[in-house]
């Protein structure tokens, strides 16, 4: 199957991928920006099939209900109670703690509209699951999957997000005037 995601992502769709998820780091938050477009869904599943590694999200349990729950857990998906009067970073990082291996893919803009900032939930999840957090940009304008090395948290959360920031310079989104600009 890799060999399938490789030839459709690399050859005929002309992207590249740039850095790499070492197979040993088992748990990472994964922020993936830009968001702007239903489009980085397809280019997120290319990208993970291309590289060949467990990737996850999380989604509201509903979704994994007859008929798509089996897909959506195929896929990598994690139900998440959200009618429960419990914290969601509690409750995310809680299945950190349950799973062997989980690389948690999440958009800080939380929308595929332009942003000013990302919203900080992802900073608390890997704080509260102990994990680090990959950079990753789906950069358009040449098309690349750009992969930063891991980066764990300090706790000082402005710091940390300038330094995550950084690895967004000059990438572009699917929709260009949705793009994350710093």
């Amino acid at each position: 199957m890799k060999k399938i995601y490789q030839f459709l992502f690399f050859r005929l769709m002309g992207w590249r991928i740039k850095g790499f998820i070492n197979p040993d780091l088992k748990k990472c938050v994964m922020i993936v920006v830009p968001h702007t477009s239903w489009v980085d869904f397809f280019i997120g599943v290319l990208a993970r099939g291309a590289i060949g590694l467990e990737m996850h999200f999380v989604a509201k349990k509903e979704l994994f209900a007859f008929p798509l729950g089996a897909y959506f857990r195929w896929m990598g998906g994690a139900p998440l109670d959200r009618q429960k009067q419990e914290n969601k970073v509690d409750a995310i990082a809680a299945i950190f703690n349950k799973r062997e291996v989980f690389r948690l893919a999440i958009a800080p803009e939380g929308t595929r509209k332009r942003v000013e900032r990302w919203k900080t939930g992802f900073y608390y999840i890997a704080l509260k699951a102990d994990v680090p957090v990959v950079a990753i940009a789906f950069n358009y304008s040449k098309k690349e999957v750009n992969i930063a090395q891991p980066y764990y948290l300090t706790g000082n959360i402005i710091n940390d997000i300038n330094i995550l920031e950084e690895h967004y310079k000059g990438v572009t989104g699917f929709i260009k005037e949705n793009s994350y600009k710093l």
